[in-house]
């Protein structure tokens, strides 16, 4: 199909534009349509979502989903703000996997997208988050547990950096974040797509079934007095992280565990939990894959 640049024609002329290229796909969705309701639910976390669906705006987030080829429920099209060929070229994609598509007016899409310019296309996408069952560990696994993490964007940077180094799978250890929140989303760029994510809601459970596969439990604390980069990380390691207020919880410290903290060297006491995650799993990537071997100067010394 040929695109054009369609930035000089009005919201009518556009809509009569899609309609053309797509007979009996699209829909008319007003304010009070049922899909409207959904998305705002969705963006507002107000209703269960046992499909576990999240709304995305934009080219970019677009491109993500497409790059990952995300399933699609909805797809949303807001003629006013088309402009680009590339958002053309996304709805063209897109319409040919979503289950339904819809129109809907410049003052009703701006009710639904979380960023100023949702450049006219957004969708609403299954997350493909799996069961503890299903996970299958590799002989050298990285893996990592979050521990009643609370803030979506620190989840999302984590989820980037945790597919930065390979990391197998992401664990959500009594959550308290909304996995399809907005900026959970943006702040993963797309590796929420990717990571898998394991809902692991019981941490006895949790615990068991890691130590059942035979993880290492390495526990991140600041107060211990053993340096991060001491460990060796070989093997099967499930690295641990909690919430910066409070902490891991005491069901992981009952359990056979090792711990480690990041020194600091100036007058704070501890990092952002996703800056500290980041070190410590580049730490521990590299050493469970084999590619550093570091050695503390105490034991050079020696």
């Amino acid at each position: 199909m040929n695109f054009y640049d369609i930035g000089s024609l009005d919201p009518q002329q556009k809509e009569v534009l899609f309609r053309e290229r797509y007979p009996g796909k699209i829909k008319n969705a007003g304010k009070k349509h049922p899909v409207v309701d959904k998305v705002l639910a969705l963006n507002k976390n107000t209703k269960p979502n046992p499909e576990r669906l999240a709304a995305l705006g934009g080219i970019w987030a677009m491109n993500l989903a497409q790059r990952y080829e995300v399933p699609i429920k909805y797809l949303l099209i807001c003629p006013d703000q088309l402009k680009t060929i590339e958002s053309q070229q996304l709805i063209h994609w897109f319409i040919e996997r979503a289950e339904e598509t819809f129109l809907i007016s410049e003052r009703v899409f701006s009710t639904l997208v979380e960023t100023e310019n949702g450049q006219g296309i957004m969708g609403v996408f299954y997350l493909n988050f799996m069961d503890l069952a299903n996970f299958e560990p590799a002989e050298n696994s990285l893996v990592l547990v979050l521990d009643g993490l609370e803030i979506p964007g620190n989840v999302g940077t984590i989820l980037r950096s945790a597919e930065a180094t390979g990391t197998q799978g992401v664990f959500l250890s009594n959550r308290k974040v909304r996995l399809n929140h907005p900026k959970l989303l943006r702040s993963s760029m797309g590796s929420v797509f990717k990571v898998p994510v394991i809902e692991a809601p019981d941490p006895p459970e949790l615990i068991r079934q890691l130590l059942s596969w035979g993880y290492r439990i390495i526990l991140a604390d600041t107060d211990s007095p053993n340096k991060y980069y001491d460990l060796d990380y070989v093997g099967k390691v499930a690295l641990v992280m909690g919430a910066e207020k409070y902490g891991i919880s005491d069901w992981f410290y009952k359990a056979p565990h090792e711990d480690v903290m990041i020194p600091m060297l100036g007058d704070m006491d501890s990092l952002n939990v996703g800056v500290a995650t980041t070190i410590l799993l580049y730490e521990a990537a590299m050493k469970n894959k084999g590619f550093l071997k570091r050695f503390c100067c105490e034991h050079i010394m020696g």
